[in-house]
């Protein structure tokens, strides 16, 4: 392994100074689980790894704003946003779908902004995160600006943080409505998926009034259904309207293979997920009502 500096900064402005926008090979380090795994595997040779670990309790909290958000810390731990008694009540879909995050050990470690900032399309949180209009804060050493999660990610690892930002914050707004995340893998449940898929419905009287519908790890980026929404919204529930934002669904997503499925095999799969994931949300929220 090649040598590199390890520096613990002790404040967010220090960890900044830190970083280089300039230089590819300095990388800020959270719970370390994708870095660990990226210099394993020989595609990351690190010149410096900046822990952010003492930067600040503050910066891993998670909590409810008096606007009734939720505001996650970029260096809260998945393990403790999918355990947060208000998560559970009240962002149930987050919940569950952290649920689902790799492995307990991994959850134990990981933190939200390290994993939004990995940008792996095979990643759950993306796609959930902009199911729920969630806004991740980004701060760097011209101060913060905010950007929707939907828009976070460009491509295949890649986000608009710059390399001399970090992800500092995620809000989450109240969930609108019931939800559900699907993840299809074609080994283990906490294996990568071949397709993950997260819907949100807002409902008014028993009807829908919008569609959230996000796909991902099938995308090179989490990837908004906006025909297969629009069709839900105007048609409703009813089989022949299921089956139709399916086929919408798949003509509209860009699909691509990987070492999980061709992407003939990732359209079936979404044709038939998205009709389960919307009877799923729509059955559970039925069971809690």
């Amino acid at each position: 392994m090649t040598p590199f500096e390890f520096l613990l900064p002790y404040s967010l402005d220090e960890a900044l100074s830190l970083l280089d926008p300039e230089d590819p090979n300095i990388r800020p380090v959270g719970g370390g689980t994708a870095v660990m795994l990226m210099m394993k595997a020989g595609v990351l040779h690190p010149t410096r790894l900046i822990s952010l670990q003492k930067i600040g309790d503050e910066h891993a909290s998670v909590g409810v704003n008096t606007e009734g958000d939720l505001v996650i810390g970029g260096l809260a731990r998945l393990a403790d946003i999918e355990c947060h008694a208000a998560v559970r009540k009240d962002w149930p879909l987050l919940s569950q779908a952290l649920r689902g995050v790799a492995n307990a050990r991994v959850r134990a470690v990981a933190t939200i902004g390290g994993n939004l900032r990995h940008a792996d399309p095979h990643l759950d949180m993306p796609p959930v995160l902009a199911a729920l209009s969630a806004r991740v804060v980004i701060t760097g050493p011209k101060g913060s600006r905010t950007v929707n999660a939907e828009d976070l990610c460009t491509g295949y690892y890649e986000t608009v943080v710059e390399r001399d930002e970090l992800i500092t914050q995620v809000t989450v707004p109240p969930q609108a409505g019931p939800g559900h995340y699907l993840k299809l893998t074609t080994r283990a449940a906490h294996d990568w998926p071949a397709l993950g898929l997260a819907v949100v419905l807002k409902m008014v009287h028993g009807q829908v009034e919008k569609a959230h519908f996000f796909t991902g790890a099938a995308t090179d980026r989490p990837t908004r259904l906006v025909q297969a929404q629009t069709l839900i919204e105007q048609r409703g529930f009813e089989p022949d309207a299921l089956r139709a934002a399916g086929e919408a669904a798949v003509h509209e997503a860009p699909l691509m293979g990987d070492a999980h499925g061709s992407a003939e095999y990732k359209s079936q799969l979404l044709k038939t997920a998205l009709p389960r994931a919307i009877d799923i949300a729509l059955r559970r929220s039925r069971s809690h009502a």
